[in-house]
């Protein structure tokens, strides 16, 4: 038997056991990569103001906004300050830095893979790059839910980072702000099952992506100016999804994910691991959140946990048996709230675990819910948003609000404005829209 891409003679014993396990493409082994820190050269300062968005999570990597305050209540016709139409489909949420706004997106027809530009304004597309033309996963590899461009974009103040599945690889791109072309760098190989969903994680010098899945798993960190290949950590190879992320426990960055049937921390400047602990499931998508010395992880598939693990020793503090298996989960004050896949609210005693309070919203939920102020904004897929208090004592409803109807990508939230992706129609009159909620309007196409 012959795998495309493989020249190699196998033996009667190799193909036996290929026979037993399934004739999908073999795992092949992740060429280690390290870097004494000293010998990595410093790439140019990170600098991003405190009214941008501007990578996964916001810009404490915690989707907690900075502004204290946005708008509760939204429809087509009010606090809509502009809508534009998006080109082709993503699930990536909106990047936004300076007077832009930044969006992965792809095509899935004609085969491509793009990055979009927005005026932060008035939302007028500036500039579109295509990144690929061209190798894309086939169907097979592909949930009905999922896209070609589920990345979200990470930008320095400077430059763009991005990473997509193209031909059996997952590739790194770097743009400048005009959306010129620096570098890009193969990652690493990789067997998708449902499709690549990490976002690049920035760290000092380093633009970090995670690369699980079941032919050769791994994390690697490219340096931001030259694109090379730093240092790169193998994995057990698992079909699972989540974007690591850098936290800072107690005066030391520990870059977490999710997945494998383990939470895990690594050094972000060297990728040496520093803790694993099992728990949550095979599969996750969702990104950990960490209070002080907490960290908090939730999956999946098959199986279902929520667990909370101290971090300056990976030992496991509780867990219980509800999972977000698809959205992140978010920590304010001493509390842990989330959103299952299914549309529940739940308030957790960070500490404890113990649970505060129960409230069914109407599922199913892929978004990440946001935290601006005291409240929570949570979407779901058909494009619902529901805003409720902070408040360990019980659910307290603010608002509702309807727009589009679909909805995959989390909340933008900066200096009082709303930017978010949504989708009307389906099939070939399925249309993507980015919007700006805010206060006041002026123009909507």
């Amino acid at each position: 038997m012959v795998f495309p891409g493989w020249h190699r003679t196998f033996s009667a014993a190799t193909v036996l056991a290929v026979i037993i396990v399934g004739c999908g493409p073999p795992s092949r082994p992740v060429e280690e990569i390290t870097t004494a820190p000293e010998q990595i050269s410093p790439a140019a300062a990170i600098t991003v103001g405190e009214h941008d968005w501007p990578w996964w999570r916001g810009p404490a990597r915690n989707n907690v906004a900075t502004c204290e305050t946005a708008p509760t209540q939204w429809s087509e016709s009010e606090n809509i300050v502009w809508k534009r139409k998006v080109a082709g489909r993503g699930h990536g949420s909106p990047t936004v830095v300076g007077d832009r706004i930044f969006l992965c997106t792809s095509d899935q027809a004609a085969g491509k893979q793009s990055v979009l530009c927005f005026s932060r304004a008035t939302g007028k597309q500036l500039w579109q790059t295509e990144i690929h033309s061209g190798g894309l996963p086939a169907s097979g590899g592909m949930h009905p839910k999922s896209t070609h461009a589920n990345c979200t974009v990470a930008c320095d103040g400077t430059s763009l980072f991005v990473g997509f599945l193209n031909n059996e690889h997952v590739r790194a791109t770097c743009l400048t702000l005009d959306g010129d072309i620096h570098w890009q760098t193969e990652l690493g190989y990789f067997v998708p099952k449902f499709g690549y969903a990490a976002s690049p994680c920035l760290f000092e010098s380093l633009a970090i992506y995670s690369g699980d899945n079941r032919g050769g798993a791994f994390i690697a960190a490219v340096h931001r100016d030259s694109g090379d290949i730093v240092w790169r950590k193998a994995r057990n190879d698992a079909d699972t999804y989540s974007s690591a992320i850098v936290a800072d426990i107690n005066g030391r960055n520990q870059l977490i994910i999710s997945g494998d049937d383990r939470v895990a921390a690594y050094d972000p400047s060297t990728g040496a691991e520093i803790w694993s602990c099992p728990g949550t499931a095979s599969a996750t998508c969702g990104t950990a959140v960490w209070k002080d010395n907490l960290v908090f992880a939730s999956g999946g598939h098959p199986a279902r946990q929520t667990i909370c693990i101290d971090a300056t020793s990976g030992d496991k503090v509780w867990e219980d048996g509800v999972k977000c298996y698809e959205q992140s989960m978010l920590v304010a004050d001493d509390h842990l709230y989330a959103v299952t896949d299914d549309g529940i609210a739940i308030c957790r005693d960070a500490a404890s675990g113990a649970r505060k309070w129960r409230h069914r919203l109407t599922g199913p939920v892929s978004a990440s819910p946001v935290l601006v102020g005291n409240l929570i904004y949570a979407t779901n897929e058909s494009g619902t948003t529901w805003v409720f208090e902070a408040n360990p004592a019980a659910y307290t409803q603010v608002a509702k609000n309807q727009l589009g109807s679909e909805s995959f990508a989390s909340f933008a939230v900066c200096n009082n404005q709303i930017f978010t992706r949504v989708a009307d129609g389906n099939g070939p009159a399925r249309q993507e829209f980015l919007y700006c909620i805010g206060e006041s309007s002026i123009e909507v196409d």
